[in-house]
């Protein structure tokens, strides 16, 4: 599978690869956004909702690494917008929970182009190979939610300037 290549190329190479990658991430997920007239950080907190479902204010800035008022602002444009709800907390009703309704961006051409596009490409590849695609995904998405949550308990601690 590596050819010729010896460890230390394919691990540079997957090192280049990954950047090119979570940077293309970066500028779809923008261009989605700015699609649905969202700004970045919004569209991914919607992305946070619709996987984890509905939550409070302080668990989705938990999730993203926003302070509390930068929550509070995000809530109320995608109220504003359509694309958020707030119900009572069934078991608190003194919270509420925060509900997404991503139909709309999930529905686009762009998207669905995407999700074709994943489909065929992971045709290429044996079930042990996406099992391990799979855990690697997996095990990059916990390492940057911690280091996340690491970032934001710190910053939470320092005086703005």
């Amino acid at each position: 599978m590596n050819g010729n290549r010896s460890r230390t190329e394919l691990l540079a190479q997957l090192r280049r690869a990954g950047r090119e990658h979570s940077d293309a991430t970066a500028l779809f997920h923008s261009a989605l956004a700015a699609e649905a007239g969202l700004h970045p950080t919004d569209y991914k907190a919607l992305g946070v909702l619709d996987r984890l479902g509905p939550m409070s204010a302080g668990e989705l800035g938990r999730h993203t690494g926003l302070a509390a008022a930068s929550v509070t602002n995000l809530i109320e444009r995608l109220v504003a917008k359509g694309f958020l709800r707030r119900e009572p907390d069934p078991l608190d009703r003194r919270r509420a929970l925060l509900h997404a309704d991503v139909a709309e961006l999930v529905d686009n051409d762009i998207f669905a182009s995407w999700q074709r596009t994943a489909t065929q490409m992971w045709e290429r590849y044996s079930d042990t190979e996406l099992a391990v695609i799979l855990d690697f995904l997996a095990d990059t998405a916990q390492w940057l939610r911690t280091r996340t949550e690491e970032r934001s308990s710190q910053n939470a601690g320092r005086a703005v300037e």
